[in-house]
């Protein structure tokens, strides 16, 4: 599993270790500011609670991931691996499949 990431991303050995601690520090970090951040509303822990915590984790984790890359020196890694994950979230990946799609049957 971790050849075919390292295949994917074309990185060495080393430096998808680095990755892979950016990954996992970032989480953890976001997860904590996470649970600070949700202790200063007076929201009971509840299905509510849950919700806006899902919501402000979702919001947090790309900072959090980017700050943590910044010592680790894979910074323009992730703002890459970022940038990618919004453009799907957005749409635009599928569009340029479709763009190309409808060359190939124009052809």
């Amino acid at each position: 599993m971790l050849q075919k990431l390292q295949n994917k991303w074309k990185v060495s050995a080393g430096r998808l270790l680095l990755i892979i601690a950016t990954f996992a520090i970032g989480g953890s970090l976001c997860g904590y500011l996470g649970r600070k951040l949700m202790g200063f509303t007076s929201i009971d822990k509840g299905i509510i609670w849950v919700l806006l915590y899902i919501l402000v984790v979702t919001i947090l984790w790309p900072f959090c991931v980017l700050l943590i890359s910044i010592p680790f020196g894979q910074f323009i890694f992730f703002k890459a691996y970022l940038k990618k994950m919004f453009d799907r979230m957005r749409g635009k990946q599928k569009m340029a499949e479709n763009t190309q799609e409808k060359k190939i049957n124009i052809l």
